[in-house]
């Protein structure tokens, strides 16, 4: 029988790998929600920095709530520090749900109800389909990415993952992958709440921002 080996030495011998470096994070701010119409990150604006001086930046998104029910949580970019979001973006979607009376039992996905957009100035939902129900106990996990915001010769690509309690008792995924259609300078990223025929406030729930290296 052949044994494994990593550098020479037998893999029942090895008892730690190491680690992988992932680069620096850098906390930059936090925005508790409570009851805002819409949350923004604008470069040079209270403490935000969302420029050249990282690569990349990582929002997250913890127990976000919204005030109405059946919400959807969007999100958009700006180029002109925060004077508007309507940068063009052509996106994918899909979303993995659960019923929690299991019923269907089996998994289900979707694509074809979930709002991927094309060459378009809307806002992206990260939560399509059925939204975010606002009984005490249900909310809005995640994460979203954007590389080289600031990068002038390229488009920029994003992507979000979210995990949410829907308004009709499912545990549902969304994830959300794109570019923005335009190589200028995103320098701003706002969120809302929307409950397909108005914007609702976000009454809790916290939005970090991260550079990272």
């Amino acid at each position: 029988m052949s044994i494994v080996k990593l550098n020479n030495r037998a893999v029942k011998d090895i008892t730690t790998f190491g680690s992988v470096s992932s680069g620096s994070v850098q906390f930059i701010k936090k925005i508790t929600a409570s009851s805002d119409a819409t949350i923004s990150f604008v470069h040079g604006s209270s403490s935000v920095v969302f420029d050249s001086t990282y690569k990349e930046y990582l929002f997250t998104f913890k127990n976000i709530h919204p005030a109405a029910n059946a919400c959807d949580f969007l999100f958009q970019f700006s180029t002109d520090s925060g004077s508007s979001y309507g940068v063009s973006m052509t996106t994918s979607c899909f979303q993995a749900y659960h019923q929690e009376d299991d019923n269907p039992a089996n998994l289900n996905f979707r694509t074809g109800s979930v709002n991927s957009l094309a060459n378009s100035t809307n806002f992206q939902s990260i939560s399509t389909a059925d939204g975010i129900g606002n009984d005490n106990d249900q909310c809005l996990d995640g994460f979203l990415r954007i590389y080289n915001p600031a990068d002038t010769t390229f488009v920029k690509h994003f992507m979000a993952n979210a995990t949410h309690y829907t308004n009709d008792n499912a545990s549902m995924h969304t994830f959300v992958q794109g570019y923005i259609n335009s190589t200028s300078a995103v320098n701003g990223i706002q969120f809302k709440m929307n409950n397909g025929s108005s914007d609702q406030n976000t009454d809790k729930g916290d939005i970090c921002l991260y550079g990272i290296a």
